[in-house]
């Protein structure tokens, strides 16, 4: 719920400030304030989009989405990531064609809309910090481009008024939207991820096992997958081979996986002289000859 309530009131005060820009930007006559106010409605457009799937994504399991709803969070990151992507590139090719052809510049103006910029993007930015689905991350990237954008066009606005060279401004709009360019890449490349069912970052199958083989009662460990739905939180499935009382071991298991971070786990019990149909544990159980030693 939290998550929500700050992707929302990140969504209004966006949008309320795009507003707001778009009237100053005709009153001051500066067209790069206009364009931001454009560049900051499709922002607005893709934090409403994200709040939508953030909502979503609260809904519980049932008869069609039998593993819950959680991916829709991960859609709303990759949709408002994709924007910015999009967004950055474009202002890469606008700030490079401002170079070529430098255009008149109300200073005074973009100091005064530059100054509330950074003052309503930072608190939407304070809204949307810290830990939180890879959605939140995604609009918190949102609201760091526009807070250091706000404040290279103060920056630049300032210098600019006491030395003209109007270049500036087009030089540095350019240097933050390709750092934006590349870390939204980065995000890009953890969603795709996610979908591909990669392992969690920190996660490694080997240390799970090892912890797992000094179990008492455990003989063999196999067949396990470790994924995670959202980003946020981990499952794994597993076979263990055992002739212990499945409950006890299971409850091990259990405890040495949450310390891992690991809270929804599907255990398979097996015992020593058991077949199991999967290829992989019937490599294992023709090699144990019924009595299978740790790997």
């Amino acid at each position: 719920m939290k998550t929500e309530r700050n992707i929302l009131i990140t969504f209004i005060l966006n949008l309320a400030f795009s507003v707001f820009e778009f009237i100053g930007g005709i009153v001051t006559g500066s067209v790069a304030i206009v364009s931001d106010a454009i560049h900051d409605v499709c922002d607005a457009a893709s934090i409403g989009f994200s709040y939508f799937f953030e909502k979503k994504s609260k809904k519980q399991p049932d008869e069609v989405y039998t593993y819950g709803y959680a991916r829709y969070s991960v859609i709303g990151g990759f949709v408002t990531t994709l924007i910015l992507v999009i967004s950055s590139v474009v202002i890469i090719f606008n700030s490079i064609n401002r170079i070529i052809n430098p255009t008149e510049i109300n200073y005074n103006g973009m100091i005064i809309f530059a100054v509330v910029g950074v003052c309503v993007n930072f608190c939407a930015a304070l809204f949307t910090r810290g830990k939180g689905s890879l959605n939140q991350k995604a609009v918190n990237l949102h609201m760091i481009e526009d807070v250091l954008g706000w404040i290279v066009v103060l920056i630049g606005a300032v210098v600019m008024k006491f030395t003209d060279l109007i270049v500036i401004d087009a030089i540095m709009s350019a240097g933050v939207s390709v750092f934006i360019l590349i870390n939204a890449i980065r995000h890009l490349k953890k969603i795709f991820v996610l979908f591909l069912d990669k392992i969690p970052e920190d996660i490694d199958v080997e240390e799970v096992k090892k912890c797992l083989y000094e179990i008492d009662g455990v003989i063999d460990v196999h067949h396990i997958h470790i994924r995670s739905v959202d980003g946020v939180s981990i499952s794994a499935s597993l076979h263990v081979v055992t002739d212990e009382e499945s409950c006890v071991i299971k409850e091990k298991i259990r405890e040495v996986l949450r310390e891992k971070e690991i809270e929804h786990v599907t255990i398979e019990i097996e015992t020593s002289s058991e077949h199991c149909d999967e290829k992989d544990c019937q490599l294992i159980h023709n090699s144990c000859s019924g009595h299978c030693h740790h790997h």
